[in-house]
């Protein structure tokens, strides 16, 4: 059984959730210095539009960091010894006063985590590839005037304190929750081309843009590779609720905060699904790594091992107890989604 909520507020407060009781935290907050979130930013701290309109613009990009920090630093409180911080951001490029340039966003807040005590783990490069013919940004063809146009995003890895250790329970927890061979071959890659991914939800368009949802594939990639079963996981920028859609999957607990409450009232909508849409995920997931094994020639796949739950074929020992339980329900309750596997 898992519990699934959307909170309406301001993730810079986090009153509702309990010291050290987060597992792991995967979000994408808004994007300083991107036009779009300038309101947002400007509601929270009118200085910042001062600091625009004098032409400023490393002093607002810092207002906006900090305004950031002060979610980190409730993420900080919530989140276990030992729990994984996964944040996915854009850096910006923005002319101002005449002048063109990038303002580092995934730097500064690599910075903050390291102030923090946090151990900084390799990034992932998020490759998000654009369609325009013209990719370049700049003066053309002539040298000294252009500028390299940015197709992809990070994806920021902290862990708070040392390695997390699982002992009786919650070791077995951990085998039933490992994932496939070939699907760690991918995920743990630096590099993910993800684009056009389905979604469970349906969305409108305006409204993902709106909230800058990003595709379902990297929530769910990143909810199973750093957490088990029954792990609270917590989006505090939660938009249009992706990251709660992934855990319903993924049978770990999940809060999502959201601050606009339009877009708060379409998350809460959008959990609201059935376990089909849920299960039919699960089974794509089952299908790939069935046609996986399908491939090894036939002397591998002699080698391999049997999974004793599900009857395939495995690559690893390691792979034996996983276990993928699909959505028996999916019910409302008066402030959350309940799920039971």
């Amino acid at each position: 059984m898992t519990e699934h909520k959307i909170l309406i507020g301001d993730s810079k407060s986090l009153t509702e959730i309990k010291d050290q009781s987060v597992h792991l935290i995967v979000t994408s907050p808004p994007y300083p210095m991107i036009e779009m979130w300038d309101e947002m930013f400007i509601n929270q701290d009118p200085s910042i539009k001062n600091s625009l309109s004098a032409r400023k613009g490393m002093d607002a990009f810092q207002k906006m960091h900090k305004l950031l920090d002060q979610t980190w630093a409730e993420c900080d409180r919530v989140l276990i010894e030992n729990g994984f911080v996964c944040i996915n951001i854009g850096d910006a490029t923005r002319t101002i006063d005449g002048n063109f340039q990038l303002y580092s966003n995934h730097t500064r807040i690599i910075e903050y985590f390291l102030s923090k005590g946090y151990c900084v783990l390799p990034d992932i490069h998020w490759r998000k590839q654009s369609n325009a013919p013209n990719k370049f940004m700049g003066s053309g063809m002539f040298p000294a005037g252009a500028y390299v146009t940015y197709e992809h995003e990070y994806i920021l890895i902290f862990r708070k304190g040392n390695k997390r250790e699982f002992n009786g329970n919650a070791k077995k927890l951990r085998q039933k929750s490992a994932f496939f061979w070939e699907e760690r071959n991918v995920w743990f890659s630096d590099l993910w081309d993800i684009k056009g991914t389905s979604q469970v939800i349906q969305a409108s368009k305006a409204s993902r843009d709106r909230s800058a949802a990003f595709p379902f594939e990297v929530p769910y990639r990143l909810v199973n590779m750093y957490s088990a079963e029954g792990d609270t996981i917590l989006d505090p920028f939660a938009g249009l609720g992706t990251t709660n859609l992934t855990c319903m999957v993924a049978n770990r607990n999940s809060i999502g905060v959201e601050i606009d409450p339009e877009i708060a009232k379409l998350a809460q909508e959008n959990i609201c699904v059935t376990p089909e849409s849920l299960n039919a995920v699960i089974e794509e997931r089952l299908k790939r790594h069935l046609d996986f094994i399908n491939s090894l020639p036939t002397d591998k796949r002699e080698r391999c091992y049997d999974n004793q739950h599900h009857g395939f074929a495995v690559k690893t020992k390691q792979e034996v107890n996983i276990k993928i339980d699909k959505v028996a329900t999916v019910e409302a309750q008066d402030t959350f989604i309940r799920c039971s596997y």
